[in-house]
């Protein structure tokens, strides 16, 4: 019943978000790219991760048998494309086989399985679909916040970000120095959906063997923040500082639509904040940051896994803090906001799963309020933060500090404790 409602609810969120495409960008939504995808080129995106996921509930000559269904399938539409001198976007070669998969091995429950059998292997399709899925939403969330919020908070954010020492104009310049670890930084922020997938599959690989899937994953956290988390796009818009106070990048914004031209060497002035006009193609999509989200979970459920995921998940999460500061994408008390938002979220779940205890519901309640309180003082006390910041940005470092040592404290009292091992007892021996 929880899988058919969760889907009920996907299907009508997918629907209003192709509504809202429609309406307000006159453009294709989700479920009209997606459905493309089956034969068009498909955009660069998690097709072929989608597909890994599916394939945790099958068996290994199974998954075998898709994989190679999915490789060939690519294999025969690059052959068509190229004898049909079809023009192809660079980059989008490949990707269909994975759907065809997919939606091959929905067909495959529906006919061929029943039962238990016939729901797991819906279960692991929804998870690969909705992997998939959440990108083309994700594209629609944003061009809705850009068509729908004609005016951007960064000034606020700017003043308030004062009380951290602006880090965002300071990682800037380290990493206009660095040089060479531009790059590195650069691939970590785009594939952010890589190491998600990697942890997942860790955390899911005896799915198979069990007939069931884990109560709780990295996948349920991270498509409940990319579901929850756009809303306060709406309610916050802010773009970030390259494009408010710097030059934009190719394609969005531009230095005709800042503040003024001074990220990342020029510390914004302390003044009164006021919304200012932006254009209608720049996502606001900094407050709060969910690539910090994201990337906070992934540290997190990475922690049982073996030394090699642990360390790879605490560079992933440096790494992005570092691209998004770097590249001028977020300020930092959003990186802030963003890791409350992503604790409480994976809190009120883990506590979904626990059964709504005491510790449970004031975590999340402490986290949630936590938050409110930031995004109220960025919104209504920025100038009050800049003007005192020793008072100010530990206050601001503290409420944060505070819902991480509460997280782990509530959490890692639900985890099970190890039976002690038992020792022989002793016996008497003949002397």
């Amino acid at each position: 019943m929880l899988w058919t409602a969760a889907g009920v609810v996907a299907l009508g969120f997918l629907v209003a978000l192709e509504i809202a495409a429609r309406h307000y960008g006159g453009v294709p939504g989700p479920i009209t790219n997606q459905a493309r995808e089956v034969l068009f080129p498909p955009k660069p995106g998690p097709l072929y991760g989608g597909l890994a996921l599916m394939m945790v509930v099958l068996t290994w000559r199974q998954r075998f048998i898709a994989a190679g269904f999915a490789v060939g399938v690519d294999v025969v539409f690059v052959l068509v494309r190229w004898a049909a001198d079809v023009e192809v976007p660079e980059g989008q070669f490949f990707g269909n086989g994975a759907l065809w998969a997919m939606l091959g091995c929905a067909v495959f429950a529906l006919t061929r399985r029943t039962g238990e059998d016939r729901v797991l292997l819906l279960k692991g399709v929804g998870l690969g679909l909705l992997l998939v899925t959440g990108r083309k939403t994700g594209d629609t969330w944003l061009l809705i916040t850009a068509k729908t919020r004609p005016t951007v908070l960064d000034p606020y954010v700017a003043m308030a970000d004062h009380a951290l020492g602006n880090p965002s104009w300071l990682a800037g310049r380290l990493l206009e120095a660095s040089g060479p670890v531009s790059p590195v930084l650069d691939l970590v922020y785009a594939q952010l959906a890589v190491a998600a997938v990697a942890v997942a599959l860790y955390q899911l690989r005896n799915v198979a063997a069990e007939r069931r899937f884990p109560r709780h994953h990295l996948v349920r956290t991270f498509l409940v923040i990319g579901l929850i988390g756009p809303a306060f796009y709406m309610i916050f818009p802010v773009v970030g500082p390259i494009f408010a106070y710097g030059p934009g990048t190719s394609g969005t914004g531009g230095v005709e639509w800042a503040v003024a031209d001074l990220w990342p060497h020029t510390l914004p002035p302390v003044t009164v904040p006021h919304p200012v006009p932006y254009d209608g193609i720049t996502p606001r999509n900094c407050m709060p940051s969910l690539h910090t989200a994201w990337a906070c979970t992934i540290f997190i459920h990475s922690r049982k896994g073996p030394r090699l995921l642990r360390y790879a998940g605490t560079f992933w999460l440096t790494a992005t803090l570092g691209a998004t500061l770097g590249f001028g994408y977020h300020y930092g008390v959003d990186l802030l906001a963003g890791v409350v938002f992503a604790l409480t979220v994976d809190a009120a779940l883990r506590t979904y799963d626990h059964g709504w205890d005491r510790a449970g519901v004031r975590l999340v309640a402490y986290g949630t309020a936590v938050f409110g309180v930031l995004l109220a003082s960025y919104r209504y006390l920025p100038l009050e933060m800049a003007a005192h910041p020793w008072a100010s940005g530990p206050l601001v470092l503290v409420a944060t500090a505070s819902v991480i040592y509460l997280y782990v404290r509530t959490t890692g009292a639900w985890e099970p404790k190890a039976a002690p091992a038992l020792r022989p007892e002793p016996r008497p021996e003949m002397v």
